[in-house]
């Protein structure tokens, strides 16, 4: 990792949550690359803090599925490739499919509301930097998610999905083309509302094949697809 990274830590905010901001933000944007190793010491002077905090955020880093801690290794920023990427949607299929099943079970008209606004934001946005557009379409499913009711479904889909998110933002992508990405969540919100017929798992995997290639090649769902 080049020296003078990062600028100094300074603010308001705790050590820890700034620290943890500004390691997530390098992730996303690709200052720290995939497969990169995250040396301690180095960031604790590159941000003008102590260890204390920066080993707090990479904590909460490998926790959220960012990072990995290879034993007498270290820890490095996570790398995807197609066939990672494959397994992550393949899993998201079933799991999120019971997320939007749950969700449509719990809808109030104050989570409907929730929604709206987040799909009319998605629908109705200019193009955008890709880091922006991705945490609103992030935004989007982890509030169907915390619908459902079951922490433990939140807390495995988020650690599931951070690192394909964030690979997502480092992958370049045409206005055009994020244009209808941004679109495919409106089948998701009509699920929710009651105005699909299909199976969750359908639903899903529709929502994942319009930007992903094959996301239900390590899951059983042939029958539907």
């Amino acid at each position: 990792m080049a020296n003078s990274t990062f600028q100094p830590i300074k603010g308001n905010e705790t050590l820890k949550d700034r620290t943890l901001e500004v390691l997530t933000d390098a992730i996303l944007n690709g200052k720290i690359k995939p497969g990169e190793r995250l040396n301690e010491s180095q960031l604790a002077r590159e941000l003008h803090v102590s260890r204390a905090p920066v080993r707090e955020a990479l904590q909460q880093l490998q926790e959220q599925s960012l990072i990995l801690n290879i034993p007498r290794r270290g820890m490095f920023v996570v790398s995807l490739d197609d066939e990672d990427i494959q397994k992550i949607n393949s899993l998201r299929v079933v799991l999120e499919a019971e997320a939007l099943r749950l969700a449509r079970k719990n809808l109030t008209p104050q989570r409907d509301k929730k929604l709206e606004q987040l799909i009319l934001a998605m629908e109705t946005s200019e193009p955008t930097p890709m880091k922006l557009s991705m945490r609103i379409d992030f935004e989007f499913h982890r509030t169907i998610w915390s619908y459902s009711g079951n922490e433990y479904l939140v807390k495995i889909l988020t650690s599931l999905t951070a690192p394909l998110f964030a690979h997502s933002v480092r992958t370049s992508m045409r206005s055009d083309r994020l244009r209808i990405v941004l679109d495919s969540h409106r089948p998701l919100y009509d699920f929710i509302q009651g105005n699909s017929t299909e199976p969750a798992e359908q639903v899903m995997l529709q929502h994942l094949s319009v930007r992903y290639n094959l996301p239900e090649r390590f899951a059983s769902l042939t029958a539907i697809t």
